[in-house]
């Protein structure tokens, strides 16, 4: 529920500061939308770590990382969403509003996941940490320690 808030939220933020900044402003329309795009990016990023993952005690990783993830993951999804509609419109025989719509669609329903458990994840809890395998190479008193007989 969280996640859709923050959603439709960045939505009003991006469309809002496009369309004032565009019509009211009387900013070029590419200017706008690139200014929109940026401030949609950062009420994003602010949600997501502060509302819609706030039942972390502790993330994973720390503000940069998730920062420079975030980053990249957004270039990824406008690079994926630029060819979808410039290219798979003619290939399809439909519009590109079209698919636009359902790249979003697809777009939006992979963030949940990586955002979930690539960018805003908690820290393993001890029992988790318990239970994970030991990393090949792992150096750890558990693995190193070897029973000495007893004399």
């Amino acid at each position: 529920m969280r996640f859709a808030l923050a959603g439709g939220t960045v939505m009003v933020v991006y469309l809002t500061t496009t369309t004032v900044l565009a019509e009211v402003v009387g900013m070029a329309f590419q200017v706008a939308l690139a200014i929109g795009f940026c401030v949609s990016l950062l009420v994003h990023f602010t949600l997501q770590r502060l509302f819609v993952w706030t039942h972390h005690d502790e993330f994973a990783l720390p503000l940069r990382h998730q920062a420079g993830r975030y980053l990249a993951y957004a270039g990824a999804q406008y690079g994926i969403t630029a060819a979808a509609t410039s290219l798979l419109p003619s290939v399809l025989g439909v519009s590109a509003e079209i698919v636009y719509l359902v790249t979003v669609a697809v777009v939006v329903s992979v963030n949940f996941v990586v955002f979930r458990h690539g960018i805003f994840h908690a820290k393993p809890t001890a029992t988790e940490r318990d239970h994970e395998a030991p990393a090949v190479g792992d150096d750890s008193p558990a693995q190193t320690s070897v029973e000495q007989p007893t004399r």
